[in-house]
């Protein structure tokens, strides 16, 4: 931002990327002949222009630099020093800045030079040999412009990590990580760090995902790390070394939202996009509980009270299947782009700049952002060092003309603007939004807010529908097949938890990983996206397959009475319960189970042998079934096992109570059959 007195300081580097060499040109500055730009649409215009034309206004007289030839390939810097009265500026507003290289003989040679941070684009007419364009926003000191009200959100969000699988020790129950990367984001100068450090006593509101938190508690109590993601073997795993950096990093955020606003997002973050349109309905009561629990996990780390109940769409895409689903989940506030929301108080058409919130039918409410800046912090990712500064450069100098802009369409309106950036935000981008948040609190046009107050006195509005959003957008999205296998294993771990001792931390860790499962975070990697799904449905198969019964061939039955082994193995990390085992016979009117079911109890990691009660009564080969059922509900549990049993040796006088129990069985049938036919 200028202002009047000083001086616009301009400095660049110029690069020969023609197949010739560029003879001696000058450089030379330019502000837009209409003067202040009036509106946001104005202003992409005039961004998106690619021409010299004279719209960008004469060169200031006497304000240029000599350019010496270019050869081919070659590169020079430049810089350029005008007053800001020599600008000419007619008060408060962005104005285009177009910076031109022009040959001095003034014939044109076509594109093949860049100017400043941006790329040449010469047209071949007027000896335009490139240019680049950028916004000068100007705030005279007695300017008075009704401030926006500016509610900016502070995401601290990553991609997902734990696994489903812990590995269980004697002491403890260790969560296994599918890689190690946090360690280097927790620690000093990583994304994470770095975010909550630069967040500290600034005015934003934090939007936390609570299974960030989870993962940071799990790494300072101590955690594993996959040696391959996606495994199902929980010793397949390394010491993790992130633990001192993920415990500094939970204490900096602690202090860092002490007496601020911050939102606890559901947990993961889940795709709401996704979920509504892939029918994710049967997911629905597994997110809203893991939502509630992780709420209260960060208001117990953290020590605040947190806001629930908002709903982040992937790219503020909201429609009429989105906002139900957001119900579903107990989401009572969505945030919302501008683009997919009117009201009937709307100021400004199709109000980009017009933010705040919308009550909708059927009880959401929707807090529409910015979706013009949203737009532009989500497509610029300048480097936070030194090679980032002309990238940061120009994105701080765009946002400042947006905001500066959209307080001038409507000069005496109170209006609010709500700031969403991208989830996994950049440094370099966090530190632009902050530089400019302050310069236009510093100089009047803008006022923070709280997110409470954006929420305030919503007005009545409705959807626009969903036929605007870009099919790219639909690309990134969770394939409905996920989301159907991401909800069999949800049935899969109700089954499991029906035979564990302790099923409590296995039922918590599967379903946090389920919830992952569906996570934002996965936008725009789907082969990750799909090897943490798979790994979870591993593990569950893992799981399920390693309480099995142990084959065998054949056994001998010698006598009347005998007990049959039958043993099943457990490769559980933790007592077998809640299992019962059944025999079944080919011919029970030779050898028949005594008990119609044998409770199963064994101890981890261990194989138990079950001995069934049989009662022979004719010698013979029989087969025989047997098979694991569920205590809880008798369902059968894994494959069953059939095997082969020889009688021998059995005491004549059962063999003929056999035959004459079967002799009085067909004289009573006959005998009935009788007095059937008489009747």
């Amino acid at each position: 931002m200028i202002r009047q007195g000083g001086e616009l300081r301009i400095s660049g580097r110029v690069t020969n990327t023609s197949a010739r060499r560029v003879g001696p040109a000058r450089i030379g500055v330019r502000i837009g002949a209409a003067g202040a730009i009036d509106t946001r649409g104005g202003l992409a215009a005039v961004t998106h222009r690619t021409s010299l034309t004279r719209s960008d206004g004469p060169e200031v007289p006497g304000r240029t630099v000599r350019l010496a030839a270019l050869p081919t390939g070659a590169e020079r810097g430049f810089r350029l020093t005008v007053p800001v009265p020599d600008l000419e500026l007619d008060g408060a507003g962005a104005y285009a800045l177009t910076v031109s290289v022009i040959r001095s003989d003034g014939t044109g040679t076509g594109t093949g030079t860049g100017t400043g941070a941006g790329t040449g684009t010469g047209t071949g007419t007027g000896g335009v040999l490139g240019l680049t364009r950028t916004q000068l926003s100007a705030y005279p000191d007695a300017t008075r412009l009704e401030p926006l009200r500016t509610t900016v959100l502070w995401p601290v969000v990553d991609t997902p990590r734990m696994e489903a699988l812990t590995l269980r020790t004697p002491d403890s129950v260790l969560p296994v990580f599918r890689d190690d990367e946090l360690t280097a984001a927790f620690g000093p100068g990583g994304r994470l760090r770095r975010l909550v450090e630069m967040g500290t006593g600034q005015p934003v509101t934090w939007v936390l995902d609570p299974d960030l938190i989870v993962h940071a508690r799990a790494m300072a109590a101590g955690y594993r790390v996959a040696r391959t993601p996606g495994g199902s073997h929980p010793r397949e795993a390394t010491e993790g070394t992130g633990g001192e950096a993920a415990a500094e990093w939970l204490a900096a955020l602690r202090k860092a939202v002490r007496g601020r606003e911050v939102i606890a997002l559901p947990y993961a973050d889940p795709d709401l996009v996704s979920l509504a349109r892939g029918g994710g309905a049967p997911l629905a009561g597994l997110l809203r509980s893991a939502s509630r629990a992780g709420r209260s996990v960060v208001d117990r780390a953290l020590g605040i009270r947190t806001r629930a109940g908002v709903g982040w769409p992937a790219g503020g895409e909201l429609d009429d299947g989105i906002a139900r689903y957001a119900k579903l989940l107990g989401l009572g506030t969505v945030l919302a782009s501008g683009a997919g929301v009117t009201s009937s108080g709307q100021l400004v058409s199709e109000g980009a700049t017009d933010d705040g919130a919308v009550a909708l039918d059927g009880g959401t409410t929707a807090l529409r952002y910015d979706a013009a800046i949203a737009s532009l912090l989500l497509a610029v990712h300048p480097a936070e060092g030194a090679a980032g500064a002309p990238a940061r450069l120009l994105l701080r100098q765009r946002l400042l003309a947006e905001t500066l802009t959209a307080a001038r369409e409507l000069p005496n309106a109170r209006r609010d603007l709500v700031v969403v950036p991208p989830r996994r935000m950049p440094l370099g981008t966090a530190r632009v939004l902050l530089t400019v948040v302050a310069e236009g609190r510093k100089a009047g046009w803008l006022e923070p807010a709280r997110f409470a107050a954006a929420l305030r006195k919503p007005t009545a509005g409705r959807l626009r529908g969903s036929d605007g959003h870009p099919p790219a957008r639909h690309a990134s999205e969770l394939p409905s097949a996920r989301l159907a296998a991401v909800d069999r294993d949800r049935r899969r771990l109700r089954a499991l938890t029906k035979v564990l001792s302790d099923a409590r931390v296995t039922a918590a860790s599967v379903r946090a990983a389920l919830a992952r499962s569906v996570a934002t975070g996965w936008r725009g990697d789907p082969a990750g996206a799909a090897s943490y799904q798979r790994g979870v449905s591993r593990y569950l198969t893992a799981s399920i397959t390693s309480v099995r019964l142990v084959p065998k061939s054949t056994v001998v039955v010698a006598g009347g009475s005998a007990t049959i082994p039958v043993t099943v193995d457990n490769g559980l990390q933790q007592d077998l319960t809640g299992v019962e085992l059944r025999v079944l016979s080919s011919r029970p009117e030779r050898l028949d189970a005594r008990e119609r079911a044998v409770p199963v109890r064994a101890s981890r990691a261990v194989s138990r042998t079950v001995r069934v009660r049989v009662k022979a009564y004719a010698n013979g080969p029989v087969r025989l079934t047997a098979q694991l059922y569920t205590t809880a509900d008798g369902r059968p549990w894994g494959a069953p096992m059939t095997f082969r049993a020889d009688v021998r040796s059995v005491p004549s006088g059962a063999v003929i109570f056999v035959l004459g129990g079967t002799a009085l069985i067909v004289l009573t049938a006959a005998f009935r059959l009788r007095r059937t036919r008489g009747r």
